[in-house]
C-alpha cells in the first residue's frame, strides 16, 4: 500500500469521556510524527473497563482500543519494520486507540504477528499476553521459558489465577505452565475443562469452592503467588491462599491505585501484595510470538464483530463473561 493511495479520511470510533458517550464518526487520517508507523488497522480488541482508565483532566475525546494487529503502510526510515509488515501491537495509553481505520503504533510497542495465526487472533494477545508475562517473569520474578525449556528452578513454584477463563487469565496459565510453574486457575464451571485444556493443572469452579476453603482444607495447596484478574471477593480470599513469603499481584484497578489492602485474619507471614499496571514492550511480546508459533500458547477469540456493529461488541465485553477476548474486524 503506497501512500499515494490513502484516504483523506476515516472511520473512526469516538469516546467523549465527560458525556459518557461513543460514536463512529468519519475524521481525518492521523499524521505520524518521525518516530511513529502508520497502520492500516485489520482488527483491534475492545477491553472491559478502559473507558474508565484515569486519563489526563483536558483529554475527553479519544479513541479506545490498545491491542491492534494489523499492516504497516509507512515507517520511519531508521525502524527495523518496514512498510507491507504484518504486525500487532499494545500501544501506551492515553495515546489515541485504534478503534479506527489507521492508527499510529511506535516502534517499542511493536511485533511481527505470529505467522500460523490470523489477524482478528493476533489482535487479542498483546495487552494480555504482556501483562501476564510481566506479572509472571518480571513482578514476580520467576525465570521465563527459553527456547521452549521449562526453567528448573520454576518446578517447585506454585501459581494461583483468578478468572484464568478471562482474557489476561488465558495467558496466565499459558505462561506459567510454559515456564513449568504448577497452575491453580478459578473460573465458573462451564468452563472449568477450558482452563483444564490451556493448561492448568487444576481448576476451582468458583461456584463450588474457594481459593479460601481450598486452601485451609490443606495447607501444602498454598501458592508462591496468586495473581488475581477479578478483584472483590476473589483477590480477598486469593490473599488467604499464598504462602508465607509470597505475593499477591492484582491487575484490577484499586482505589487511587494502590496496592491491595491485605485482609486483618487469615493471611501468612509476610505476605505482601501489588497493584500493577503493565507496560508495552515489544520485545516481550516477541517472545510471545515465538511461544505461539512453537504452538505451546495460543490465542483464544470470544467474538467477532463488524465496525458498524461497535455497540454489539461492547455490550458483549461490559457482560463480564467473555472467554478470551472481543474483537472488532476493521479491514477484511
Amino acid at each position: 500500500m503506497s501512500k499515494v493511495n490513502l484516504p483523506t479520511s476515516m472511520k473512526a470510533l469516538i469516546h467523549n469521556f465527560r458525556a459518557e458517550s461513543l460514536k463512529l464518526t468519519p475524521v481525518d487520517l492521523p499524521t505520524p510524527s518521525p518516530t511513529e508507523h502508520l497502520l492500516r488497522v485489520h482488527a483491534v480488541t475492545l477491553s472491559a473497563g478502559e473507558l474508565t482508565w484515569e486519563r489526563p483532566e483536558d483529554l475527553n475525546e479519544s479513541v479506545p482500543g490498545v491491542d491492534v494487529a494489523g499492516e504497516i503502510v509507512t515507517s520511519p526510515p531508521k525502524s527495523r519494520f518496514r512498510p507491507g509488515d504484518h504486525v500487532y501491537a499494545r500501544t501506551q495509553f492515553p495515546r489515541p486507540g485504534s478503534a479506527r481505520e489507521y492508527t499510529l503504533v511506535l516502534e517499542h510497542e511493536l511485533a511481527l504477528k505470529p505467522s500460523n495465526i490470523t489477524t482478528v487472533e493476533a489482535a487479542t494477545v498483546p495487552m494480555s499476553a504482556e501483562t501476564a508475562w510481566q506479572s509472571l517473569f518480571v513482578q514476580a520474578g520467576f525465570s521465563a521459558p527459553e527456547n521452549g525449556k521449562k526453567p528448573e528452578e520454576n518446578a517447585s513454584k506454585r501459581v494461583l489465577v483468578t478468572g484464568a477463563s478471562g482474557g489476561c487469565g488465558i495467558w496466565l496459565v499459558q505462561l506459567a505452565k510454559a515456564a513449568g510453574l504448577y497452575v491453580v486457575g478459578t473460573c465458573g464451571p462451564s468452563n472449568k475443562q477450558f482452563v483444564l485444556d490451556l493448561g492448568a493443572d487444576e481448576v476451582l469452579d468458583y461456584s463450588e469452592i474457594g481459593p479460601k476453603a481450598w486452601a485451609a482444607a490443606d495447607e501444602t495447596r498454598k501458592v508462591d503467588l496468586a495473581v488475581d484478574c477479578v478483584g472483590g471477593k476473589s483477590l480477598e480470599e486469593a490473599w488467604t491462599a499464598v504462602k508465607d513469603g509470597g505475593l499477591v499481584l492484582t491487575i484490577v484497578p484499586t482505589p487511587g491505585y494502590t496496592d491491595p489492602e491485605k485482609p486483618s485474619e487469615g493471611v501468612g507471614k509476610d505476605v505482601t501484595g501489588r497493584f500493577f499496571i503493565m507496560t508495552e514492550d515489544g520485545k516481550q511480546l516477541e517472545k510471545c510470538t515465538r511461544l505461539i508459533e512453537a504452538g505451546t500458547c495460543r490465542p483464544v477469540v470470544d467474538s467477532v464483530w463488524k465496525f458498524d456493529d461497535w455497540e454489539k461488541a461492547l455490550e458483549k465485553v461490559n457482560g463480564g463473561h467473555a472467554r478470551g477476548k472481543v474483537v472488532l474486524q476493521i479491514y477484511e
